[in-house]
């Protein structure tokens, strides 16, 4: 298995390289640093602008493959480069990453599980009352943009607080504005926060898996090692649990990784509905800015959440199926 996942770590490292080439090399093409600069009011001098796209390696005037070697030399080293204000890439960077992560980890842990174990469920209650009402759900949310999702819940939020007379229900922010508090308040304060966005991504991610599962789960209901289980004395419970649900978990699995790349795109219209200064909101500002480092830095960023889900897949698919192991 070490052997197995080795190969596919490789993998993976030179794809993000090529991934975020491609991205500098697109938004380097696409993008107008310059013009940020010539709509300023004054509009400063041409020598002026020059000089100061050429500090931050952003001239259109130096050729594109200066550009990105200058540029992929620092990425190689840590150095995202300059912000085209003048500020630190790989700082920014960091601190957004983290607000993304804390949103889109338990969002996923919450939505991929409770897809999960409803989707196998509603296979076994097969075209019962149970089965109906996840299918019904599962659609109907499935049916509905993110971007959809998010206003509406964020108006319900509005109305319920309206109804109670206080704000019960937070739905802009990381955090209370002003809030001053110990630790745990702090992190409840956060917390409270995070309730609204985590559940519009946890919800997409929900009915996606409990579609997937409940398929997945099917096929394997009826199958001879099920009954071959239960033959040789395990109970229904057991070799559902044990053998069916393990087998079928392992499509799913690999299903996991392109669901965990929408919810990463998901992420970005939730975090500028509710407020939130991650990887998402800072990269439509910063194609709004023609902002070329920044956006390949999110690029970059986005190859690497996704790779990661990908080897954790893969670390999982080795785990559930023993013929990867040998």
């Amino acid at each position: 298995m070490g052997k197995f996942l080795a190969r596919r770590l490789l993998n993976y490292v030179v794809l993000i390289f090529i991934a975020t080439s491609f991205a500098y090399l697109l938004a380097a093409t696409n993008l107008q640093p310059r013009v940020y600069f010539e709509q300023m009011q004054p509009p400063p001098p041409p020598e002026v602008v020059n000089t100061q796209l050429d500090s931050l390696n952003l001239n259109d005037q130096t050729p594109l493959a200066e550009r990105y070697v200058t540029w992929i030399s620092g990425v190689l080293t840590g150095d995202f480069g300059k912000n085209i204000q003048g500020g630190d890439v790989t700082a920014q960077m960091w601190l957004k990453a983290g607000v993304t992560l804390r949103l889109i980890t338990v969002a996923t842990l919450l939505g991929s599980a409770l897809g999960i174990a409803i989707g196998a469920y509603a296979a076994v209650r097969q075209y019962r009352a149970f089965d109906k009402a996840a299918t019904g759900a599962s659609f109907f949310v499935l049916s509905i943009p993110t971007v959809v999702i998010a206003i509406v819940i964020q108006v319900l939020a509005v109305a319920i607080n309206d109804g109670l007379g206080f704000t019960f229900l937070k739905y802009v922010g990381e955090y209370s504005a002003g809030f001053q508090g110990n630790l745990w308040e702090t992190l409840l304060n956060r917390v409270h926060h995070a309730i609204l966005p985590t559940l519009v991504l946890a919800l997409a991610l929900f009915a996606a898996f409990a579609r997937y599962q409940r398929n997945m789960m099917l096929d394997v209901l009826g199958s001879d090692f099920v009954r071959t289980a239960m033959a040789k004395g395990l109970t229904r419970r057991k070799a559902l649990f044990k053998h069916a649900l393990r087998t079928a978990l392992i499509p799913t699995i690999t299903y996991f990784t392109f669901t965990f790349g929408a919810l990463v795109s998901g992420s970005t219209f939730t975090e500028k509905i509710y407020g939130w200064h991650g990887m998402g909101a800072w990269l439509i500002d910063s194609i709004a800015r023609q902002d070329v480092h920044v956006v390949a830095a999110v690029s970059w960023f986005m190859a690497v959440t996704i790779m990661a889900a990908s080897f954790l897949s893969d670390i999982l698919y080795a785990w559930l199926d023993p013929r990867v192991r040998v």
